[in-house]
């Protein structure tokens, strides 16, 4: 899989942000990225988004992330109704309290079932830094598959106070097919 995403960060207490455009690649060789356009404050872009980017490198490596997914294992689900967008909400509560577990809704499609939407808070703090994570994942097919294709959250850090994160993806090919050409936003731009 081959995409470029767009992170960006806002930190209100400072009022500083930083944004970047990264190529990321995940195969059986693992997880590699590489920055092509970058702006914005460099403390945040390399202590935020670069540890992020370092952090997913290490959860995919360490198959984290698999460990994590909404299984019946992981999670209690119950029905949570039909919401005004046509969404029919599931609530979700961890069953151990785990970095990536997330208490909140899976919001999906009532024709086929498929996820569209998670909203909700980490249950487990990431770090010492940071107290309360609420976080909003989207969903979308693409070449048959169900793929990420944004995700915000909203931290309360230490010191800093309320900061903001969203990162955007742009799909170029999934499982070696072809889907787009996306290009980094400053490349659009001129």
């Amino acid at each position: 899989m081959r995409a470029l995403r767009h992170l960006e960060v806002h930190n209100d207490h400072f009022d500083s942000s930083a944004w970047m455009d990264v190529w990321t690649e995940s195969d059986a060789a693992g997880f590699r990225y590489r920055v092509v356009d970058e702006g914005g404050s460099e403390y945040i872009r390399n202590h935020v988004l670069i540890a992020a980017l370092k952090s997913e490198q290490e959860m995919r490596r360490s198959g984290d992330l698999d460990r994590a997914a909404f299984t019946r294992e992981n999670y209690e689900f119950t029905t949570g109704g039909v919401q005004p967008d046509g969404l029919v909400s599931l609530v979700v509560k961890p069953r151990r309290k785990e970095a990536l577990f997330v208490e909140g809704s899976l919001y999906v499609n009532p024709d086929d079932g498929d996820l569209v939407r998670l909203e909700g808070r980490l249950v487990k703090s990431p770090s010492f830094w940071t107290r309360r994570v609420d976080v909003v994942r989207w969903f979308r097919r693409i070449a048959g598959l169900r793929m990420p294709v944004a995700v915000e959250s909203v931290a309360n850090v230490r010191i800093a106070g309320r900061s903001t994160f969203r990162m955007d993806y742009e799909y170029e090919s999934i499982n070696g097919q072809h889907v787009g050409t996306p290009q980094p936003r400053m490349a659009r731009l001129r």
